[in-house]
């Protein structure tokens, strides 16, 4: 099955992706996921955002590291 997110249009598409890119990887470690649904970590990561249960303040600064150091 196809799932098509899509955020706002007044949101800024980099940091949509940033922030998705870094909870994706949060996921993948074993982090709780904050909606339901049977999808890829990428596709959830996304759908947090869309629903508010992700900000950009909820990224702690040390991920931000490891993502550009790598």
């Amino acid at each position: 099955m196809f799932t098509m997110v899509h955020r706002s249009p007044d949101s800024n598409a980099f940091e949509f992706i940033a922030l998705a890119s870094l909870r994706a990887h949060q996921l993948r470690r074993g982090c709780t996921q904050r909606v339901t649904g049977n999808h890829k970590q990428t596709t959830i990561a996304q759908m947090e955002i869309v629903a508010g249960k992700i900000e950009r303040g909820d990224v702690p600064p040390a991920e931000i590291e490891k993502s550009i150091d790598k």
